[in-house]
């Protein structure tokens, strides 16, 4: 075997202990680089050499959930539907949400590292549709600040989802509650 084909096999073994270890527990905080290694069963300095963090290797571990989320959503058919740029986003957005309540110990756990270290050169989901609603009145600058806005708002909205329910009574498991929450946001950022 091959140091890719070694290296390769340590990252699946790694993304596997931390969702196995993400999915049993009450506080995704408290899952620690050493408890993922010691499943692994690799040493934890692997977690680093393979994925730069701990929380790298959860917010990859999420991203391979939410990608399989978004495909089991017929996002495919959405996407190719002829809705409004503006309906698009707010029905992506709504569906990135419930993935986001639906996975919510990885949500809890990845929440710091998407708003304060992850990659902002990767292009977000919603500037396309964003940029094709504005159709040029907006500079890709100021797409890409309003895409920023709507996708980090809505991670502290679903971060904070059981605050919001307690002081102001919007239960975001309702799906009724959830989908007005996001068109009510879009619109605010979009205009009416």
């Amino acid at each position: 075997m091959n140091k890719e084909e070694k290296l390769r096999i340590t990252k699946e073994k790694l993304m596997e202990a931390a969702l196995q270890l993400m999915e049993n527990t009450d506080n995704p905080m408290e899952v620690t680089s050493r408890q993922i290694a010691a499943k692994a069963e690799v040493q934890p300095g692997m977690i680093n050499y393979c994925f730069g963090s701990r929380e790298n290797l959860i917010y990859s571990v999420f991203s391979r959930l939410y990608n399989s989320f978004l495909s089991d959503a017929d996002v495919e058919s959405l996407l190719k539907s002829d809705l409004p740029p503006k309906e698009l986003l707010k029905e992506l957005h709504f569906i990135v949400a419930r993935c986001l309540i639906e996975q919510y110990n990885f949500t809890k756990a990845i929440t710091a590292f998407v708003l304060f270290k992850r990659d902002l050169s990767q292009e977000s989901f919603s500037f396309p549709y964003i940029k094709k609603h504005y159709n040029g009145r907006k500079s890709d600058e100021k797409c890409r600040i309003i895409a920023y806005e709507l996708s980090t708002m809505m991670q502290l909205i679903i971060f904070r989802k059981d605050e919001i329910q307690e002081a102001w009574g919007l239960d975001l498991h309702d799906e009724k509650v959830l989908k007005s929450v996001i068109d009510m946001r879009i619109d605010l950022l979009l205009g009416e």
